[in-house]
């Protein structure tokens, strides 16, 4: 097999999870099913960079700078981009972004607010949201916040753009 014909091969899976996470089909949610989200209140900037490090296991949301067209953006775990997902409703927090556009998109989940920081750069609204699953979701603005799973490595904004419905979280 060429090495034409392997990449396309390979690449298949992830443009096919890619169609459906934008594509109508990934909006599940029902209108009547309400939004649960927490505000995240003892989430607060932690200052300037002297401030003290995160603790084991949590996770300091920092701001990244853009290059080229890509502005400012959110970074978590291991200095990984984050992402937003248009089709999310702002301000409700609930996120349609569920099975396999979940395992493309994974999103942002704590076990509770004490595991969230964020740094003094990123002056929007932290919250927490359940999904269909039952996990806690960080929204940032409104919004859930998503990790890219063809970003392997920080500092990589490979689904900015992607679909025209994935974009990386502005402060």
């Amino acid at each position: 097999m060429g090495r034409r014909n392997l990449a396309a091969t390979l690449s298949l899976p992830l443009i096919l999870v890619l169609a459906a996470c934008s594509g109508p089909a990934a909006a599940t949610t029902s209108p009547s099913q309400p939004a649960a989200t927490q505000p995240v209140a003892s989430v607060a900037p932690t200052g300037s960079a002297d401030a003290s490090p995160a603790s084991a296991g949590q996770i300091e949301l920092k701001v990244a700078p853009g290059a080229g067209s890509i502005a400012a953006y959110l970074t978590g775990k291991d200095g990984k981009t984050l992402y937003i997902f248009t089709k999310d409703t702002a301000g409700n927090g609930k996120s349609v972004c569920n099975g396999d556009c979940a395992t493309a998109w994974p999103p942002l989940v704590v076990a509770s607010v004490d595991e969230v920081k964020a740094d003094s750069g990123a002056t929007g609204a932290l919250a927490l949201a359940t999904r269909d699953d039952g996990t806690k979701q960080v929204t940032y603005k409104g919004l859930p916040l998503y990790y890219f799973a063809a970003d392997t490595a920080a500092g990589e904004t490979k689904g900015q753009g992607v679909g025209g419905v994935w974009f990386v979280a502005n402060p």
